[in-house]
C-alpha cells in the first residue's frame, strides 16, 4: 500500500498552486481543504518498492499459531486449490490466459475461492507460506486502472481494500467505481485512508467520513500510517504525537462507522511508533520477505500483506496480495460479527 509522489507531479503543484508544507498543529485547523495533494501518488509500477523488512526466509520457518487477533489458534483452513503443501512456487513462464470469469456472485454466497494469483517476486516462505491460509484478498487505488472484479474474485481476490482517501483533500478517482463493482462482484471489501502527518486527525477523519458510505456489509475501516519519504510533509512526528493523531482519528470513525478501524503499517513505521501499542486494536501487517512473527515480533494481526509485486489478468501492473488470519471458517464467523 506504500505510494511514492511523482517528482513531476509535486514540480507541477509547485508551479500551478505555489503549494507549500503545513504546519502539523492539531490546534490550527485549516478553515478550507488544504491545496496540497500528499505524498502518495505514486507510480504504478512502483506501488510497492521493495525494502529490507528482514532477513531471508529461504530456510523452513517455525510454524506459526495462536496470533489470531480475535479467536483461538488457527484451525486447519478449508480444502482449497493451493500450491502443493502450501508452499509458493516460482512463477509459471507461461502466462495462464484461460482464468474463467466467474459467474455473477453475490455477497451472501459464502463460496471461498482459493488462490490463483500469480507473483513477479515470489518468496519461500517455508512451512508459514501464507499460500496455507484459506482467505486470500488484494488492495487496490487508481493505479490499477478498470479491474475486472469478476475475474479477480474468480482468482482469488475473496475480500479487497479500496483506497478512499488521503490526508483532508485527495480522493482516489476510482474510489467509486471500484466500491460499485466491488459489491455488484460479491467481492467483501472495506475502504482504507492514507494519513498525512501535516493535517490534523479530525481534519482527516471528517474528509474520509464524507467520502466513504456508512453501509452494511462493508468490512471495518482502515487507516494507512507509514513514513512516506517522498511525501510533501517531511515531518517525523514524535512518538506520542502520532499515536495521539491515530487514536483521535480511529476513535472517530468508530463513532460514525460503528466499528473499531484496522492499522495498516510497515516494519520502520512499527518499530518507530506502534510496538506494544494499541494493543486493543486490529492490525495489517506488510511483510513482505518473511513471516509477520519475525518483524512484529508479539503482535497479534488480522491482515497480512505478504506481496507487493502480485499479478493477475484482471488487473494492470502488479497488485497487493493480502491473507486473512484464520481458516475458511473464521472468516465466516469474522464478517458476520461485523
Amino acid at each position: 500500500m506504500r505510494l511514492l509522489a511523482f517528482s513531476a507531479i509535486i514540480s507541477m503543484c509547485l508551479l500551478a498552486s505555489g503549494c507549500t508544507s503545513r504546519s502539523s498543529s492539531e490546534q490550527v485547523a485549516a478553515a478550507a481543504p488544504s491545496p496540497e495533494t500528499t505524498g502518495s501518488i505514486a507510480v504504478p509500477s512502483n506501488l510497492v518498492p521493495p525494502s529490507n523488512v528482514g532477513r531471508s526466509t529461504s530456510r523452513p520457518a517455525p510454524s506459526r499459531g495462536g496470533q489470531l487477533a480475535f479467536a483461538a489458534p488457527v484451525a486447519p483452513p478449508v480444502p482449497l486449490s493451493l500450491a502443493p503443501n502450501g508452499v509458493a512456487r516460482p512463477v509459471p513462464s507461461e502466462r495462464p490466459g484461460a482464468f474463467a470469469t466467474a459467474p455473477a456472485l453475490s455477497l451472501s454466497d459464502g463460496q471461498i475461492y482459493g488462490h490463483r494469483f500469480r507473483d513477479a517476486k515470489p518468496i519461500n516462505f517455508g512451512r508459514s507460506s501464507p499460500r496455507k491460509l484459506a482467505v486470500h484478498g488484494v488492495d487496490v487505488s487508481r493505479w490499477q486502472g478498470d479491474i475486472d472484479w469478476q475475474r479477480l474474485r474468480g482468482q482469488g481476490a475473496n475480500f479487497a481494500y479500496i483506497k478512499a482517501t488521503d490526508g483532508g483533500d485527495h480522493l482516489d478517482p476510482m474510489f467509486k467505481t471500484n466500491w460499485r463493482k466491488a459489491k455488484e462482484a460479491g467481492v467483501r471489501r472495506g475502504a482504507y485512508h492514507f494519513f498525512y502527518w501535516c493535517r490534523t486527525a479530525g481534519e482527516q477523519a471528517d474528509w474520509f467520513i464524507r467520502n466513504v458510505p456508512r453501509e452494511a456489509g462493508a468490512l471495518p475501516p482502515v487507516i494507512d500510517v507509514e513514513w512516506n519519504g517522498e511525501s510533501t510533509c517531511k515531518q517525523r512526528l514524535s512518538r506520542a504525537r502520532v499515536l495521539e493523531k491515530i487514536k483521535v482519528f480511529a476513535e472517530k470513525l468508530e463513532r460514525h462507522y460503528g466499528r473499531r478501524p484496522i492499522i495498516y503499517t510497515a516494519p520502520d513505521f512499527y518499530r518507530d511508533n506502534l510496538q506494544g501499542e494499541l494493543l486493543d486494536y486490529p492490525f495489517w501487517l506488510r511483510s513482505v520477505a518473511a513471516h509477520p512473527a519475525d518483524l512484529y515480533p508479539g503482535r497479534k494481526w488480522l491482515f497480512w500483506q505478504y506481496s507487493g509485486s502480485g499479478l493477475s489478468d484482471a488487473v494492470k501492473g502488479k497488485i497487493d496480495l493480502n491473507v486473512f488470519h484464520g481458516s475458511g471458517d473464521e472468516w465466516h464467523n469474522w464478517v458476520a460479527s461485523r
